[in-house]
């Protein structure tokens, strides 16, 4: 916390994401706060829960005494607009200042310098989102570990398992796919893995984890790996396709995520799936902090 509240009006961006929050607040276009702290109790299903959580972190990370002039949020986990809108009216009232709340995968494209296009996340869990003409906001997947969220973490390591049952059933001897997902989830063999997996707690943080021994078994030559990558790539251009066939703009695709990005083998592919079923889409690697985008919609409620 700064020991005194700046002379100049505050614009507050708030990225709340699965694992890390990231806050940040500038005024007269200098930086008074940079924060970033654990998402622990962030409940976004419960308006008036997330609106407090949102409110405290608000009071606890600005100067003594600061007041934002607006503030804008992206939050995880925030699906539909009403969801949106119920958080945001309910942390304007508390902290009497406007308010906008957003999926956090929404922060992309204005992050990005762009006035339109598609937000594509694929971290832990994947979605993307984009606007009609009209402004009218449009997501796409974002399922969960179990249901969905191809192309990120979870996901990967979901269908890398699937592979791999799929090719013990077929007879075939433990290839380095198998072995990578044997050891790192600790398991001896093969049938063991459904156990594993299925014991988790935090299914889609638990199973996200095992996700570099796909990568590294791609990197060691397991064409079960490369498949599975593969096709996450191809699965992330499909929800750009979802977007586009619902009449979103998708000239731009603005890409963020830790798996994704960091994981050149996941984007060559999904660029590569992009190419092929939307030519005239471009992909850009997001390489600023989401956050921005949430001070550049504060600053459109200025």
């Amino acid at each position: 916390m700064q020991d005194s509240p700046p002379a100049c009006p505050l614009l507050v961006g708030i990225d709340v994401g699965g694992t890390k929050t990231h806050l940040r607040a500038l005024a007269g276009g200098d930086l008074v706060t940079d924060h970033v702290r654990a998402s622990a109790g962030w409940r976004p299903h419960e308006p008036a829960a997330a609106a407090g959580w949102l409110a405290a972190l608000v009071r606890d990370a600005l100067p003594a005494g600061a007041r934002p002039r607006a503030l804008a949020v992206g939050a995880h986990a925030c699906e539909t607009p009403r969801q949106g809108a119920g958080i945001g009216a309910a942390v304007s009232a508390l902290l009497d200042v406007p308010a906008q709340v957003v999926g956090d995968a929404e922060l992309l494209v204005p992050a990005a310098g762009l006035d339109q296009g598609v937000g594509l996340v694929a971290g832990t869990g994947s979605v993307a989102v984009g606007r009609l003409p009209d402004g009218t906001a449009v997501q796409v997947g974002g399922w969960g570990a179990v249901l969905g969220d191809e192309g990120g973490a979870a996901g990967l390591v979901r269908e890398a398992a699937r592979a791999v049952w799929a090719a013990h059933d077929r007879g075939e001897r433990p290839d380095l796919l198998a072995l990578g997902l044997l050891d790192s989830l600790g398991v001896p063999e093969v049938p063991a893995l459904g156990a594993a997996l299925e014991g988790a707690g935090d299914l889609s943080a638990e199973w996200g984890r095992h996700a570099p021994a796909v990568f590294a078994a791609a990197d060691d030559g397991s064409p079960l790996a490369r498949t599975v990558i593969a096709e996450a790539g191809e699965a992330l251009a499909a929800l750009v396709t979802r977007l586009a066939a619902r009449g979103v703009l998708v000239d731009d695709v603005v890409v963020a995520g830790g798996t994704v990005l960091a994981q050149p083998t996941l984007y060559e592919a999904f660029t590569t799936a992009l190419a092929r079923t939307l030519p005239g889409a471009r992909a850009r690697a997001l390489r600023v902090p989401p956050v921005q985008g949430a001070i550049a919609l504060a600053r459109g409620l200025v």
